[in-house]
């Protein structure tokens, strides 16, 4: 029912053609010999034929006995077989074919070398491709890592940027607060030490990162001491969005690195402040909420809570 798949030769054309020449060579030296063979056979056949069984003892061409003449023209014929084997073609001797065994034999092995070489090169292909895709996934992996972070400045400031004089702030308004402990609540807060020292205790439910150049500088356990923003930023990459506290060269240093700012913009100016916010480019920050608060009984100053994303 199902046919024998034909075999197909992996041989080239050139050496298949070598192979077949050698065979027919092959070939062609048997076929000498058998007629070799048959002429001295033959030739002492006609021998006998004619002188002891006398067929055709009295037939003569030109007064020679005829089988001569037959025993010339078949000794003609092996000698063109044999000028036609030995002399218009090289025979193949021992030396001849172990000069074309080692022809394949070369011929193979350059074959394997340049496959070899072929898988060496394919290898170094694939191992650069594996090494820059690596090394790509790795940047995008860095890149996806530092956008999972939202960094976020909270601050409030007076119209005219102010935040606090004396490490402190210059007013009270509760409802900042309560907003302050909302949008932290869980999250790292970054700070410098003077912000860090302004507080009673560590707020709760918060993990506070302080920066400072001093050294050996002692903090509550559980409070993370770093020596520059970059390093708080790292220290807070497990956070999806750390928030800056404070103070005004943290949020200078802070500002080009952040990617949303809540502001609770006091409305009015503060001109004893010691401390202020960076000036706000519109151009770079787009307002994406607002929300105000007039003055009353509990607030001695109006105020709106202000979103800003980077643009």
């Amino acid at each position: 029912m199902f046919g024998k798949k034909k075999h197909k030769t992996k041989i080239d054309k050139e050496q298949l053609e070598l192979i077949e020449y050698a065979q027919k060579r092959i070939k062609q030296k048997k076929r000498l010999y058998i007629h070799f063979v048959l002429f001295l056979i033959g030739a002492v056949f006609l021998i006998l034929a004619n002188t002891v069984l006398g067929i055709g003892k009295d037939f003569t061409i030109l007064g020679i006995n005829w089988f001569v003449f037959a025993i010339l023209a078949w000794l003609f014929l092996f000698v063109y077989h044999f000028i036609n084997v030995f002399i218009t073609n090289k025979f193949m001797g021992k030396e001849w074919e172990k000069v074309q065994l080692d022809k394949l034999v070369n011929k193979q092995q350059q074959r394997i070398d340049e496959l070899k070489a072929n898988i060496v090169k394919e290898e170094r292909k694939i191992a650069e491709t594996q090494i820059q895709n690596e090394t790509q996934d790795t940047q995008q992996s860095n890149s996806e890592k530092k956008k999972a972070s939202n960094l976020t400045i909270i601050v409030a400031a007076g119209e005219n940027n102010a935040i606090g004089k004396n490490n402190d702030l210059i007013w009270h308004l509760s409802e900042d607060l309560k907003r302050f402990k909302t949008l932290t609540n869980g999250h790292h807060i970054i700070m410098g030490r003077k912000t860090f020292e302004s507080f009673p205790k560590p707020l709760p439910n918060r993990t506070h990162i302080v920066i400072t150049r001093q050294k050996d500088y002692q903090v509550p356990f559980g409070v993370t001491v770093v020596k520059s923003l970059e390093d708080a930023i790292e220290a807070s990459r497990s956070d999806s969005q750390p928030f800056i506290i404070g103070g005004g060269e943290i949020y200078k240093q802070a500002l080009p690195l952040a990617d949303t700012l809540e502001i609770t913009r006091v409305h009015a100016d503060f001109p004893e402040a010691d401390t202020y916010f960076p000036d706000i480019d519109k151009t770079e920050w787009k307002e994406v909420g607002r929300k105000t608060h007039d003055a009353d009984e509990n607030h001695d100053y109006a105020f709106s809570f202000i979103t800003y994303e980077r643009r």
